[in-house]
């Protein structure tokens, strides 16, 4: 071997080593405080910090972590720590970029977030944000939310937003709230959340629901899992619920998301106050599996004589070992937004030992609507091993009869395939088919 070669392996093998040195020196860095690199995030020299620059503390993190959120950093390491950060609440900011690494835990700290709209992390009126952790976790202490040594309240969120655009939240593992495990709220300066995307999210045993959507516009939730609601009502997977006529529903997308082993209905949509002079709603779920709630699978209700035009379809969903019923729509006005059910698939949603009916369209309160209806299911499948109707229509006040219930729903079960649409009803040509 010639001296040159010699020398030529000799130079590799030292490059080699110096890569290796600096690759620890810059993982040690990204652990450790650094009050130089604090300076030129300060100063603008440097765009992507790592928290545990301004310090970590595993008793109580926050002030580190938030001083890391109000600095200059465009993009903030979240870095794993061998313990978890432990906070209070943290408030966000505009045009930022948090990367949780993997295995990294954010834990609410035990006796703290008293206040009763405490959330683990805040915005109010931002834009540009994103929160990616895949293999991340925050993590709220639901069971003490819920004890006598605090307050009452249902507002105790993991993600809090309010009034904000250009929202993006991946691969995060979102547990224990004392509320919502995502909010997606309105202020008076902007009355919805605008071009928002959660996708690769797991809210999991949270108190009031999996996610409340409030007020939205071109909002996508794709490849989600929302499970395990129980606390206080609705207790739904998801919700959809404005509380202005002001709010919005517009371009909503829930694709590819599994709603399972909540206490209320996997899916919500709740529209009361929602107007004529609101903009038309235009609500999508497609492909998503609904299974093993205690309530119905899906329910929309309170879209009244008064109440938005558009449309709410379910595409492509499937719901099945639900206790009290696969689907409920109730005081939905016949003149209001359609609501679609498009191969949509029902299998053994109301157990044999119990009363009722797969598909239950009713009637409860005339101040809502007079007459209801307006609901088409498009090539949709029950699976019933009982023999009784698939779907019931019931009128307790308003006028009697439904109207415009349309479409084609195949059965597979015992009996005969068919249907109990009040005797009242006009303009439904409705089929049930035995498949």
């Amino acid at each position: 071997m010639s001296h040159y070669r010699c020398a030529g392996i000799g130079f590799l093998f030292l490059f080699v080593i110096f890569i290796a040195l600096q690759a620890q020196a810059d993982t040690a860095s990204i652990l450790q405080p650094n009050p130089q690199a604090v300076a030129e995030v300060e100063a603008g020299t440097c765009t992507t910090a790592s928290a545990a620059w301004w310090g970590f503390d595993p008793g109580d993190a926050t002030d580190c972590l938030q001083n890391a959120i109000d600095s200059k950093a465009a993009k903030l390491i979240v870095p794993y720590m061998g313990s978890p950060w432990i906070i209070r609440p943290v408030t966000l900011r505009s045009n930022l970029e948090i990367y949780f690494e993997p295995g990294v835990k954010i834990h609410a700290k035990k006796e703290a977030f008293k206040g009763k709209g405490d959330s683990l992390f805040s915005a109010v009126n931002c834009e540009h944000i994103i929160l990616t952790g895949y293999g991340a976790q925050l993590r709220m202490n639901k069971a003490d939310y819920q004890s006598s040594d605090y307050e009452k309240a249902e507002w105790r969120m993991c993600l809090d937003f309010m009034g904000c655009s250009h929202i993006r939240i991946e691969g995060l593992a979102l547990e224990n709230s004392g509320g919502d495990g995502i909010y997606l709220g309105a202020t008076e300066k902007q009355p919805w959340c605008a071009a928002v995307t959660i996708r690769d999210v797991l809210c999991r045993n949270h108190h009031r629901q999996g996610i409340s959507v409030i007020s939205a516009v071109d909002l996508l939730i794709e490849n989600c899992a929302f499970t395990g609601t129980q606390g206080t009502a609705p207790e739904a997977g998801i919700d959809l619920e404005p509380n202005n006529a002001n709010e919005k529903m517009t371009n909503v997308i829930v694709r590819n998301c599994t709603m399972a082993n909540n206490d209320g209905a996997g899916i919500l949509v709740y529209l009361k106050h929602m107007r004529k002079t609101t903009e038309p709603v235009s609500i999508l779920f497609e492909n998503c599996h609904i299974r093993s709630g205690r309530d119905q699978g899906i329910a929309v209700g309170a879209i009244g004589d008064d109440g938005p035009d558009g449309w709410i379809e379910f595409r492509n969903c499937t719901v099945e070992n639900t206790q009290s019923g696969g689907t409920f729509v109730y005081d939905k006005s016949a003149t209001a937004a359609e609501v679609r059910f498009v191969n949509c698939k029902w299998n053994n949603v109301v157990p044999e030992d119990k009363q009722g009916t797969p598909l239950l369209i009713t009637l409860m309160r005339e101040s809502i609507t007079k007459k209801h209806g307006g609901i088409v299911f498009e090539e949709c499948v029950v699976f019933d091993p009982c023999d009784r109707p698939v779907l019931k229509t019931e009128e307790d006040q308003g006028e009697k009869g439904a109207l415009d219930i349309r479409g084609r729903i195949l059965r597979r079960g015992p009996g005969e395939a068919r249907s109990n649409i009040s005797p009242e009803s006009t303009g439904c040509t409705l089929k049930v088919i035995p498949l």
